[in-house]
């Protein structure tokens, strides 16, 4: 009897995985061997974050409240939707990218229509909200165009193309990202999904259909987010999934712990409970905005790699305004075009540069602004020395011959990074470029 019951018992404890949240790193990769210029400003400029973070301004918590409720209303949008309501200009763009103008592999070889046609026909389009289950991401998980890991660019001999600028990287999502799956790919390995933020094919496992049971569960309404970057969740001590700053978690009823889920054998989530090994790596959102708070989170951001749609567990520059703003309660979509209208806008196209300077000064709020161009997107810090800083994930520089001084990755500038060089192209400057003011 003795023997049964601890037989029994060992059965218990082993069919329970712990999941533990541990500080980590991104495993270095190509992407780390870019070129990684520097310019005057990343000299002369204060490069601490904290410098700048004693300019706040108040955020009213009643109105950070409304934005954090926002937030969380749109997060969770894609468990009530009944069909892709994705705007008609943005649908079938990789359609029609890829057989209006050549595609490229990385070694400059033209990818021929008899290899984009099979996955234009693997991604079987006509079968669209035929399945309309809802999902969650049980890992973070790349985000492509179509239901293939093949790469695909635009002539990697011209200047702005070719590696790391891999048009099927459409973005990434977190883990714990709703879903709705519209329907499979033909050979049942991609899932077609609308996600808060953006939308494209997904590997069927890394996700889990959810029911109704489960969003109940999961949708508490208790809510905190990453605030440490490159964080890793082990299973039973084995690594699972890399966490990113901004993956949100559902806060457990013992306040002890917080809501992941897991995969079945049959592709339905189950809902586990995660340890944070260290506290202060997780934070209940919104996130107070204090100077000590964006000073810490900033720091997380600087010096990353480009990362282009977050490929290899990098950021380009909309996702590193997202994940930053995203744990003070504050929306935003995948890309920068979309950031510009998710705020309130305020116009600076055309004005010259002295009156944009002061106009960005005046109207921008530390922190918590962005300024936008068609292209690219960046977080408003403050001034120095009557100049507006900005931190944004920069690839680069265009100089006079169109070509790019790579910075690639997350710098404090001025909004004229380069000015001290000649060969840097003055109409392409980001204070003669930049159109829009977004603040929140």
């Amino acid at each position: 009897m003795k023997r049964l019951i601890l037989l029994g018992l060992f059965v218990i404890t082993t069919i329970q995985a712990e999941y533990m949240l541990k500080e980590s790193h991104r495993e270095k990769s190509r992407i780390d061997k870019m070129p990684k210029n520097v310019v005057a400003d990343m000299k002369h400029i204060p490069q601490d974050p904290a410098y700048y973070a004693n300019q706040l301004k108040p955020f009213n918590k009643n109105e950070q409240k409304e934005l954090d409720a926002l937030f969380n209303e749109k997060y969770f949008k894609p468990w009530e939707l009944k069909k892709i309501d994705i705007p008609e200009q943005d649908f079938g763009w990789e359609i029609r990218f890829i057989t209006k103008k050549p595609i490229y592999k990385e070694d400059g070889k033209i990818i021929p229509p008899s290899s984009y046609q099979k996955w234009i026909h693997n991604a079987n389009m006509n079968a669209l909200d035929t399945k309309g289950y809802k999902a969650i991401t049980i890992r973070r998980t790349d985000v492509k165009a179509l239901p293939t890991a093949t790469a695909f660019y635009r002539d990697p001999s011209k200047t702005g193309e070719g590696f790391p600028f891999d048009y099927n990287q459409n973005s990434a999502y977190h883990i714990n990202v709703p879903l709705y799956v519209s329907h499979f790919s033909r050979d049942n390995r991609w899932a077609f999904v609308r996600g808060a933020y953006a939308f494209g094919w997904v590997k069927v496992k890394d996700i889990a259909l959810v029911g109704n049971d489960f969003i109940r569960a999961f949708k508490n309404g208790n809510y905190a987010m990453s605030i440490k970057d490159n964080l890793r969740i082990f299973k039973d001590q084995k690594p699972y999934s890399l966490v990113k700053l901004g993956a949100l978690f559902p806060i457990s009823k013992d306040q002890k712990h917080y809501l992941i889920a897991s995969r079945d054998h049959k592709g339905h989530a189950h809902i586990e409970k995660l340890r944070a090994e260290k506290t202060e790596t997780v934070a209940r959102k919104p996130l107070a905005f204090t100077p000590e708070n964006v000073t810490k989170l900033a720091k997380e951001f600087y010096g990353e790699p480009y990362g282009w749609g977050g490929s290899y567990e990098c950021r380009d520059c909309s996702a590193t305004t997202r994940d930053f703003l995203g744990v003070f309660g504050i929306f935003l979509r995948r890309n920068s075009g979309k950031q510009a209208e998710d705020g309130k806008k305020i116009s600076i196209r055309g004005l010259e540069k002295p009156f944009k300077k002061r106009k960005i000064i005046k109207e921008a709020e530390p922190f918590r602004s962005l300024l936008h161009v068609p292209g690219h997107v960046v977080l408003y810090m403050g001034e120095y020395k009557g100049e507006p800083v900005i931190m944004h994930t920069y690839w680069g520089i265009r100089k006079k011959d169109r070509t790019k001084l790579i910075t690639g990755r997350t710098i404090i500038t001025s909004l004229e990074p380069g000015k001290e060089r000649s060969d840097v192209r003055e109409e392409s400057k980001l204070i003669n470029t930049l159109q829009n003011i977004v603040t929140f």
